[in-house]
């Protein structure tokens, strides 16, 4: 009996070591963690670069491993112009990017030495959301998946982490933002990021067309970093065990960029600006009028050089705007009705101008002049139509840029002075 009762002492006393170590204070700690308990996601929003498709900022999901020791990027804006036929893809609107992952610490290094504002903020998200997203996240950067075709407003690097946030939060983000009606439209967003920049401000302008300046939802508008920025810090959702919570617990400014244009809170309206520039150009159209009077080879030159290089560049920009509309995928520049003002018949003022400055065509039936101020006429006359077309329901676009850069001097270069000037003259003679 005795010896019975020393091993059923022992026994216990064995089985109760590892029931201490159970319930100690450390092992169970261990033992209840899952993986996503070591995870940290972040999102990483970098403000504009210098180049210009850096003007929109940039962003990425960052997810930190306590057991690694790892933090990686993962980035779904990456292109390369060594990529095959690149720029022809761009032109025609098929450009092809990638997602990829790299260590976090050396790509906000570089956007520090390139001078961008760089926020992180961390989630709050359970853990199996956490290990949800990893998965996710390394899924989208394998090779037979990382391609994607780009849109600079449907689908890009901000809208696939919105969709990320989306899918962590079980579609609670897109219920908040996904009928809320936006700020802005998307072409006043555009603005917003170009404004310092007259030429790009209204090269873009003038590309789009109207089906950017309808009302847009706030889940649209985070085709933009900076409105995701927005949204995430006041964002709330209810996890699985029913309790709310916010989305961002912290948001850290690691840099702010130095000198560079802010982006504007509210869009300027720009049309001021062009139409100061055009009455500019009408100005000095007059100087060259009133001295081709005196001196007329040198007023003819100027006359017919100047309206050369107008022909010239705002050719071009039609030309390029047709190609766009009629031959490419970029979908918002269709329906523009800028192509009524600014076409590629402007470029027959090249050759007219440099005719007229030339002293040809004296055996024409018609002088070189006198064509170009039939184009000019005929180019009043179509932004006179781009803004009569406004009164019917089909047409709303928010080109007056336009109007107000080109309107004004293709009416000094027109018919419409020397017919009122006439005019004039016969009134006071008869």
């Amino acid at each position: 009996m005795k010896k019975i009762a020393e091993f059923i002492l022992l026994t216990v006393l064995f089985a109760a070591v590892p029931g201490a170590a159970l319930f100690s204070d450390t092992l169970p700690e261990a033992a209840a963690k899952t993986r996503g308990d070591y995870l940290t996601v972040k999102v990483a929003v970098m403000g504009p670069g210098t180049e210009l498709y850096f003007w929109w900022g940039h962003i990425a999901l960052v997810i930190e491993d306590e057991l690694s020791g790892q933090s990686r990027f993962y980035d779904y804006g990456l292109f390369s112009f060594d990529n095959e036929n690149f720029f022809l893809n761009f032109a025609l609107g098929r450009l092809l990017y990638s997602a990829g992952v790299s260590p976090t610490d050396a790509n906000v290094r570089q956007y520090i030495r390139n001078n961008r504002d760089v926020v992180m903020l961390t989630l709050d998200l359970p853990a199996q959301k956490k290990e949800e997203v990893l998965r996710f996240a390394e899924n989208n950067v394998l090779p037979e998946n990382r391609d994607y075709y780009y849109h600079h407003f449907k689908d890009n690097c901000a809208t696939r982490i919105r969709d990320i946030v989306d899918l962590a939060t079980d579609g609670q983000f897109f219920d908040e933002f996904g009928a809320a009606p936006g700020r802005f439209t998307l072409r006043q967003h555009v603005r917003r990021h170009t404004w310092f920049s007259p030429f790009f401000d209204w090269l873009l302008n003038f590309l789009m067309g109207q089906d950017i300046d309808t009302p847009i939802t706030v889940w649209e508008e985070m085709f933009l970093p900076s409105e995701i920025d927005r949204n995430l810090q006041n964002f709330r959702y209810t996890d699985s065990q029913g309790q709310e919570r916010s989305l961002v617990v912290s948001r850290e400014i690691i840099n702010s960029a130095v000198n560079r244009p802010p982006v504007l809170e509210n869009p300027r309206k720009q049309w001021p600006r062009e139409l100061v520039f055009s009455l500019v150009i009408c100005g000095i159209l007059g100087v060259f009028y009133w001295l081709r009077n005196r001196k007329p080879r040198a007023g003819r030159i100027l006359l017919g050089s100047s309206q050369a290089a107008l022909g010239l560049f705002f050719g071009i920009a039609g030309s390029l705007s047709v190609f766009l509309t009629f031959f490419t995928d970029h979908d918002y520049t269709y329906h523009n009705c800028n192509l009524f003002i600014v076409h590629p018949l402007i470029l027959a003022a090249v050759p007219l101008g440099i005719i007229m400055a030339a002293d040809k065509g004296k055996n024409w039936k018609r002088t070189p002049e006198w064509y170009l101020r039939l184009l000019w006429t005929v180019v009043f006359a179509g932004g006179i139509v781009s803004m009569a077309i406004k009164l019917l329901p089909w047409f709303w676009q928010q080109n007056q840029v336009t109007q107000a850069l080109v309107m004004p001097f293709a009416l000094v270069l027109s018919f419409i002075p020397p017919w009122i000037g006439g005019a004039l003259r016969r009134r006071k003679h008869g």
